[in-house]
């Protein structure tokens, strides 16, 4: 499955769990509810990944981790705050770099209509 094909797996999950449970809850909540839903679409998700960060001759084996990849293609980064910040564009960014991935989502789940806070963020894709 390409990047965009998970994408629009993923922005329906999305919207689905956003009718439902609606704004409000925390970023946990949801990113528990997401990974449910993608693994229930036989999606493989991985969770909290840690990701090293190396700078010269120092590595940090854990420098940040991420809310989820998906198949091993796309990062999604959850948010449950009142407005996006123009770091967190940035932030996603920079984890796909340092993973080499295509693709990401920051996912703002306080949005109404959650289509509002769904931002795709791409790395030479």
């Amino acid at each position: 499955m390409t990047e965009n094909e998970l994408s629009k797996i993923i922005i329906d999950c999305c919207y689905q769990i956003h009718v439902s449970l609606g704004p409000g809850l925390f970023e946990s909540v949801y990113e528990e509810i997401l990974y449910y839903e993608l693994i229930n679409r036989e999606l493989r998700v991985e969770r909290q990944r840690p990701i090293p960060v190396i700078w010269k001759e120092v590595k940090m084996e854990h420098g940040f981790r991420v809310d989820l990849i998906i198949d091993n293609k796309v990062i999604i980064e959850i948010k449950s705050v009142e407005a996006i910040a123009a770091v967190h564009p940035m932030q996603l960014l920079t984890y796909l770099r340092l993973t080499n991935l295509k693709l990401g989502s920051l996912i703002n789940f306080n949005e109404v209509p959650i289509k509002d806070g769904i931002t795709r963020i791409v790395n030479n894709l």
